[in-house]
């Protein structure tokens, strides 16, 4: 909550959270955030017609909380008329009745059902099994999971029914870890095995591979490479040290990774893990990257590294290779090496690399780099025409660069201060155009004079918001596997993933997209955000164009911006007088929604308070008791909290998200030292990097809510951007 106090948990890279996913009603509510609907609703049609049970009742009632729509179930369910619709309704009442211990209903309900239901044959088995072994009957649980495996021996279900078969005899138990080894009740029993004999390498192999997740994953990781190396193949030491990697724990990843195959990648890994480690020898790890595989793209990265790692008459050397081996990255190279030249007063020379830059490499990202380093400079001189001239180049050359936005926002007000209020207008509307989900798209949209708030007024605007209706379809997996997720099983969908996502360290952009999309599904926002934010990484033209298509579509967006905790997030904004999607978009910076989240220096849950700070806001607000990884309370005391800073600095919004971030006495100073002015170059000129950086991220979240989920403004926007998302459903 304060710089002085903590350091952020979060490494965040850059959702569709069950919640969104999940939602089957479609909402548009004013002055409200999302209400969560319990009974119904009146716009909604009957969830029964003549004609049968409406598609709309499913997808209603599959988004309201087990036991609230168990009576609405049965009355589909008893239609006469066979449907999918029916078959749903009866599948979602069996699994209900199970969480209520009715196993004798949920029978009846399951009863036959997988004639009609074939997707779900297997999960109706395995639900029948769980209902039998409910009412006490264990020869039918125990003959129905055999039919099971016997009937859909590759189903992940059939991993379930061995795990529950291993209660009475181990061999099937095996077979589950022969089978299914990544099945999360697979590796259970791998788990109480080890704990039975921690030395089964066969076992910590199967950890290392699919056991990621596990509480206990590095310390089993370490039993096995350094307790059973003489046992370990070259295949073992590339799923050992991308188990290291990925827990970023980068000079074991690099140790391992020299013991595995060689390819470009893992020898890459080799070097950078040393590089990362500082084991030394990460220069000669990098030098033979390069000389094995020369037209490997990691060997370019390599030179790169290599270039920052030598001195500068070597580094020169390194730089050229890159420019002419690897003219994607030439542009780079020219930027590295003009800053080296700078570094030993080789200023003539710099110039003549930057000029070539410019020239022959144009519409590089480094060139829209030199470019905007150029146009502060102006700036900086009060030399806006100059500025101007420096940064519009970059909108029209380098258009996907990362400053690319910023350019062309402050080309409109740059603009602005030379009195061309059209020339200013039309920068903005530009921004909005190519930029729409960055935050000076938002800042654009307020010169615009959109109803988007500002920094003086938006703690006090309350947008209505629609909530998406319905699930798009997972862009990969079994049929199974995407009716299980249509129907919000996510838990049960999760756990089919694990075995059938089989690419882990290679993905597709498919893959990556519904690995994202199913963690969020069961709750797991911070590695579900990263894991969609990541894919902008991709670096093949064909794997870039699978991208740009992803972000056309609406479901990436909401992918990225969840909305979980809504009943918490409402009362308590509206208690505070605070805009719900602010404080939305504050926790999604803070924690990536995760309540148990906690930072180095004890900052907690989902909006990272600190323990004395909870203490503080505690005895003013009388509570005597809270939990600060308890949703409830922790957004409870957080939004007071944020509340307090906005009243130390007059509701300004910017001022108090600085100051939730560095502490009201660091944003205090810099308002004293250099007074507010304008909002937008105070912005800019934050002393503290985090804290610029965080203010940009929550009100660039806040945006996109704002764009995604209010009509209007997603109407707006679309009609000035291309890169707008559309709703294809």
């Amino acid at each position: 909550m304060q710089k002085q106090q903590r350091t952020k948990a979060l490494a965040i890279g850059a959702g569709l959270c069950a919640l969104v996913l999940g939602a089957g009603i479609p909402l548009a509510i004013s002055g409200g955030l999302l209400k969560m609907l319990h009974e119904g609703s009146p716009t909604a049609g009957p969830l029964l017609s003549p004609d049968g049970p409406s598609v709309r009742g499913i997808e209603t009632l599959k988004a309201m909380p087990t036991g609230k729509r168990t009576e609405k179930l049965k009355a589909i369910a008893k239609g006469h008329q066979e449907s999918p619709e029916r078959n749903r309704a009866r599948y979602l009442l069996a699994t209900d009745l199970l969480k209520q211990s009715q196993g004798k209903k949920a029978l009846e309900q399951l009863q036959g059902l997988e004639s009609s239901y074939p997707v779900l044959a297997a999960p109706i088995l395995s639900k029948r099994a769980q209902a039998y072994e409910q009412v006490g009957d264990r020869d039918q649980a125990q003959a129905t999971r055999q039919k099971l495996v016997q009937e859909h021996p590759k189903s992940p279900l059939a991993a379930e029914a061995l795990v529950a078969l291993d209660r009475t005899d181990s061999k099937y138990g095996d077979q589950a870890i022969a089978q299914f080894p990544a099945h999360p009740r697979t590796l259970d029993i791998v788990q109480k095995r080890l704990k039975q004999n921690p030395k089964q390498p066969e076992l910590l192999r199967v950890v290392a591979r699919h056991g990621l997740h596990l509480p206990g994953y590095m310390a089993m990781l370490d039993q096995l490479s350094t307790q059973h190396t003489a046992q370990l193949t070259a295949e073992d030491w590339e799923a050992i040290g991308f188990g290291y990697w990925e827990k970023q724990d980068y000079g074991r990843a690099g140790a391992a990774y020299a013991r595995a195959p060689y390819t470009a990648q893992n020898a890459y890994r080799t070097a950078r893990g040393l590089q990362l480690g500082e084991k030394g020898g990460a220069i000669q790890a990098y030098q033979r990257l390069v000389k094995d595989f020369p037209n490997a793209q990691e060997a370019g990265l390599g030179l790169l590294r290599l270039s920052r790692l030598s001195e500068p008459t070597i580094a020169m050397s390194y730089l050229d290779q890159l420019t002419h081996r690897f003219p994607v990255r030439a542009g780079e190279a020219l930027l590295e090496k003009a800053k080296r030249l700078d570094a030993i007063n080789s200023t003539q020379s710099a110039t003549q690399v930057r000029q070539v830059l410019l020239s022959r490499f144009g519409k590089s990202d480094a060139a829209a780099e030199l470019r905007w380093t150029l146009a502060q400079q102006s700036a900086t001189a009060k030399d806006y025409q100059a500025a101007i001239q420096w940064a519009e180049p970059i909108l029209s050359q380098n258009p996907e660069s990362e400053v690319s936005p910023q350019a062309g926002f402050w080309v409109g007000k740059w603009q602005s201060q030379l009195g061309k209020s059209q020339e200013a207008r039309t920068a903005f509307q530009r921004v909005l155009t190519q930029h729409p989900e960055s935050y000076y798209a938002w800042r654009s949209a307020s010169f615009l004079g959109w109803e988007v708030g500002d920094f003086a007024n938006v703690r006090q605007f309350n947008p209505s918001v629609a909530r998406p209706d319905g699930r798009p379809p997972l862009s990969a997996g079994s049929d199974t596997l995407k009716e299980l997720y249509q129907l919000g099983q996510d838990a049960d969908a999760w756990a089919m993933w694990q075995v059938e996502f089989q690419n882990r360290m290679q993905p597709t952009v498919a893959e990556q997209f519904t690995d994202g999309v199913m963690r969020l599904g069961v709750g797991d926002y911070l590695d579900g955000i990263f894991m969609v934010s990541f894919l902008k990484e991709r670096e093949t033209p064909e794997e870039q164009s699978q991208y740009r298509d992803l972000k056309k579509q609406i479901p990436y967006w909401q992918a990225l911006y969840p909305f979980p905790f809504l009943e918490s997030i409402e009362t308590w904004s509206q208690e505070r007088q605070l805009n719900p999607l602010l404080v939305t978009a504050l926790i999604r910076q803070e924690s990536r929604f995760m309540p148990g989240i906690r930072s180095s220096a004890g900052a907690t849950g989902l909006m990272q308070v600190m323990p004395d700070t909870a203490n503080w806001v505690a005895g003013k607000i009388k509570l005597k008791q809270f939990q600060l990884n308890d949703p409830e309370d922790n957004i409870k005391l957080g939004t007071w909290y944020l509340d307090y800073t906005h009243q130390e600095y007059g509701n300004n919004s910017l001022l108090a998200v600085a100051s939730y971030n560095a502490g009201p006495g660091a944003v205090g100073g810099w308002v004293e030292k250099r007074g507010l002015g304008d909002p937008d170059a105070f912005v800019e000129s934050i002393p503290y990097d985090e804290t610029k950086g965080y203010v940009k991220s929550v009100f660039e979240n806040y945006w996109n809510y704002l764009r995604l989920y209010n009509p209007d403004i997603s109407q707006k926007v679309a009609q000035v951007s291309k890169e707008h998302p559309k709703d294809e459903s």
